[in-house]
């Protein structure tokens, strides 16, 4: 009754696809990993969760000496550069930190770790070769110390991203530079100021382009044509296009990633989220308020291509629903692969998998001992209850440091300071309890308090 193929929306076609791997004995997937410049934030956490459950479902599919997963750490990229800098640390010290922190984060939303975690910095010696070999190929030009890939030399630029040429020249907001012989060039090398770091070249000291890095990772670990691409809608273009083009060429193959799938935005009480509006949350903090699990399941209510809102209702909800289904957890579970696996195949359909588990959870509790075990095995299998009960119930127990006797008497304070109109006091009050990580409404007259 499973569905036995995976769907997926690809990319390139804009259609859902059957999934058909180049070798079934080695499945082969690609996702952008972290540019190690700062802490990851929740916008960041959803590409990971959402191709950390991609690679679940083949490992499900194909078993687990069958699929390689191949996540990339950016550790040398202008970004990093300025955060050396602003925060005068450096550069080494700071990616090895915020490397770590990743780590850290990845293990807090329970990803598996990828097959493999090339780092950029380590690639640089590829990254030589291959701007080497498209310059003989005439798809390459050198000028002024830096190597620009020529738009012009392939002929499929703009297949991802369903642009034309003539209306990305028209809206060029690629960096504009005299050096290029055409806007649309993007940059391969460029040289790096003697307190920058740098690696001897053909073409003088200098770094390697972003784009360039997952290329060559990519071909490196999983060959010049493979089966899925993935990473945030915001890598479509350029980022993604790039890598075709130069992949391509340098290959000389008409293909490079077979499938391409992107994870839509977070947005924060529906903004983007981004640096530059600072409504940003870290999967740290994230994390360390609501759990894992709760973060986790939250990035997974949404099915991976639609927008999600984060927020603080999405949260609360997702944290009684983990509370309520951990009623049912169980150590003992299933060994067959639970029916409502198909929605998982049907484009990762999250949204339907997550109400199937509901109904899971309630016939566990009308005491069916065999859907308790299907239940605890389809939790498992997008990467929840990797907890006992009573890691979850510590989690709770250390969140909440204040006692119900301080909590009520600090309400009680707040009335007292209410009533003689000292509304500053009552406030100060309020947000005190909220940092204790306690709500507080006022409703007829009365206060009620809740854990957040």
């Amino acid at each position: 009754h499973l569905m036995n193929n995976l769907h997926l929306t690809n990319s390139l076609t804009n259609k859902k696809e059957i999934f058909n791997p180049i070798n079934p004995k080695k499945v082969s997937l690609y996702a952008c990993g972290p540019t190690v410049y700062d802490n990851a934030h929740v916008g960041n956490a959803r590409a990971l969760v959402v191709f950390d459950l991609l690679f679940r479902i083949l490992i499900e599919l194909y078993g687990e000496q069958k699929v390689i997963y191949v996540r990339n750490i950016t550790d040398i990229d202008d970004k990093i550069i300025e955060a050396s800098k602003n925060k005068k640390v450096s550069i080494s010290d700071l990616t090895k930190t915020i490397t770590k922190k990743f780590h850290m984060d990845c293990e807090n939303l329970f990803c598996l770790n990828p097959s493999k975690e090339p780092k950029a910095t380590d690639h640089v010696h590829e990254m030589i070769k291959m701007i080497e070999k498209l310059i003989s190929k005439k798809a390459a030009y050198e000028n002024d110390g830096h190597v620009y890939f020529s738009v012009s030399s392939f002929k499929k630029y703009g297949i991802l991203s369903n642009k034309n040429l003539d209306d990305l020249k028209a809206g060029a907001r690629v960096e504009v530079s005299k050096l290029k012989k055409d806007p649309l060039d993007f940059v391969l090398w460029k040289p790096s100021d003697k307190d920058d770091p740098g690696w001897d070249s053909p073409w003088g000291r200098g770094r390697p382009g972003w784009h360039l890095e997952c290329s060559v990772m990519s071909e490196k670990y999983l060959g010049s044509n493979f089966d899925i691409h993935g990473g945030g809608l915001d890598l479509i273009f350029p980022h993604h296009e790039n890598e075709i083009a130069q992949s391509c060429v340098h290959n000389e193959t008409d293909n490079f990633a077979n499938y391409w799938v992107h994870n839509g935005f977070v947005t924060m009480n529906k903004e983007k989220m981004s640096k530059s509006l600072q409504n940003i949350t870290t999967i740290e903090d994230a994390t360390k308020k609501y759990s894992g699990q709760v973060v986790r399941l939250s990035l997974l209510s949404a099915q991976y291509k639609q927008p999600l809102d984060w927020n603080d209702d999405l949260l609360k909800e997702q944290s009684k629903t983990i509370d309520k289904w951990y009623s049912m957890y169980s150590s003992e579970i299933s060994s067959k692969t639970p029916d409502c696996f198909n929605d998982l195949l049907d484009d990762m359909n999250t949204p339907l998998y997550i109400s199937k588990l509901h109904e899971l959870f309630k016939q566990s509790q009308n005491g069916n001992n065999d859907k308790r075990k299907e239940f605890n095995k389809a939790c498992r299998l997008i990467g929840l209850f990797n907890e006992t009960i009573e890691d979850r119930a510590d989690f709770k127990k250390n969140k909440i440091k204040i006692s119900e006797e301080k909590i009520l008497s600090k309400i009680k304070e707040r009335e007292q300071a209410k009533k003689i109109g000292n509304y500053k006091l009552a406030d100060q009050i309020r947000k005190e309890l909220n940092k204790e990580g306690i709500d507080i409404k006022d409703e007829k007259g009365k206060t009620i308090w809740d854990y957040k």
